[in-house]
């Protein structure tokens, strides 16, 4: 694999109708559901494919997933998905996903995750194969050349400071 493409800019996929909710627009539960089939693109493009995955009996699982939601997207509406992968260990990708409106380009979501690479045997973390970390060692160089988008880190609260009750 030579595409190193920084950030990643492959997966689409469209805003189908079981999706949408009683406020007419996607659910956000299925922005999970979306951002995981990212991810599959991702891990694929990474080497931890399904050919890898199964040769080598490991897989990998989600750790931690923040979302954030800018703008709805509606039934029928074209999705554009970038990755990039923020940092890499030697069990564990830390990378983000964001979600475009496909044709008019609006930001409508992000999604940050941290994963770790599991053998199947024993269901416990275990290091990647060396041409898997090889390859992250590769894109990691390509994609800290971009600028870390503002929801990377993000925690959850009110921007007022609390009250005393």
């Amino acid at each position: 694999m030579t595409d190193l493409s920084a950030p990643l800019d492959r997966y689409r996929d469209r805003v189908r109708p079981e999706w949408i909710d009683y406020n007419g627009h996607m659910n956000m539960g299925y922005y999970l559901v979306v951002f995981d089939f990212a991810t599959d693109e991702f891990l694929d493009w990474v080497g931890l494919d399904e050919g890898h995955r199964r040769q080598h009996r490991v897989t990998t699982f989600c750790l931690e997933a923040h979302v954030t939601y800018h703008r709805e997207v509606r039934s029928g509406d074209p999705l554009r998905f970038t990755t990039l992968l923020l940092e890499h260990d030697a069990k564990r990708i830390h990378y983000f996903h964001a979600m475009f409106h496909a044709t008019e380009g609006y930001l409508a979501a992000t999604n940050e995750l941290m994963s770790i690479h599991v053998s199947e045997a024993t269901r416990r973390s275990t290091s990647m194969a060396p041409e898997v970390l090889e390859r992250l060692a590769r894109i990691q160089k390509a994609h800290d050349a971009l600028p870390r988008p503002p929801q990377v880190g993000r925690t959850i609260g009110l921007a007022s400071p609390p009250t005393t009750r």
